[in-house]
């Protein structure tokens, strides 16, 4: 983890359970240098908590929206400095 490392976490709500997101989420992350998670929310949200780089997360961003822009109607989103405590990137049950 680096000084400089940034930690997004997005509420995604839309038509974005059971479409594949939780995996495209995790697929993309392999093509990044991304720690943290995606899970699905009991009311129908995603929940996406990711760190790295700011350019990083930037760029792991634009390619989830290119993929999944079509599901989501709405994004909140928070950011914050890296806590850590995350090894690569997975799915939470």
């Amino acid at each position: 983890m680096d000084s400089h490392d940034l930690r997004r976490t997005y509420v995604f709500s839309g038509q974005v359970q059971g479409v594949g997101f939780r995996m495209t989420s995790q697929r993309i992350a392999a093509d990044y240098p991304v720690r943290g998670y995606v899970r699905n929310l009991d009311d129908g949200r995603v929940e996406l908590v990711v760190e790295g780089e700011p350019a990083t997360l930037d760029a792991y961003e634009a390619a989830l929206s290119a993929r999944m822009g079509g599901y989501i109607d709405r994004t909140q989103r928070k950011e914050e400095p890296a806590a850590g405590g995350f090894e690569g990137f997975r799915i939470r049950f």
